[in-house]
């Protein structure tokens, strides 16, 4: 985050952060991190918004990471070792055509997380989708 705020986004009034619902994903990891005074100036360039707990394309993601972390050694001593380990366990699920059974669609979402949703009523929508 420090990165990103005085490196990538200096000039930034705000930096809108799309984050999942992971306990260092809070601001005070930040002060965890960082001296108060340097993790408020970080901060207070930051906007937070979480995914939902059980609704996030993230979780596909550390499901992928909890595979490797499993099946890989704990030390992999160069990078070139490293490659050929992560390309044979990423072809062998790519080869099955393997996929997640992601059961949480798009009505459940709709219905779970409505107070995300603009209503329908709302003007501009209604012209959008006419």
């Amino acid at each position: 985050m420090k990165w990103l705020v005085y490196e990538l986004y200096p000039k930034a009034k705000v930096i809108q952060v799309v984050l999942d619902n992971l306990v260092t994903h809070k601001p005070a990891a930040l002060y965890a991190t960082f001296p108060p005074a340097e993790a408020l100036r970080i901060l207070n360039k930051l906007e937070f918004h979480y995914t939902p707990k059980h609704g996030s394309w993230l979780n596909m993601v550390e499901i992928e990471w909890s595979v490797y972390s499993r099946s890989l050694p704990r030390y992999i001593p160069n990078d070139e070792i490293l490659v050929m380990d992560v390309l044979a366990l990423t072809d062998e699920p790519n080869y099955r055509h393997a996929k997640i059974d992601w059961q949480f669609c798009s009505d459940d979402a709709r219905i779970k997380l409505i107070r995300l949703y603009l209503p329908i009523s709302d003007c501009r929508l209604r012209t959008f989708f006419q």
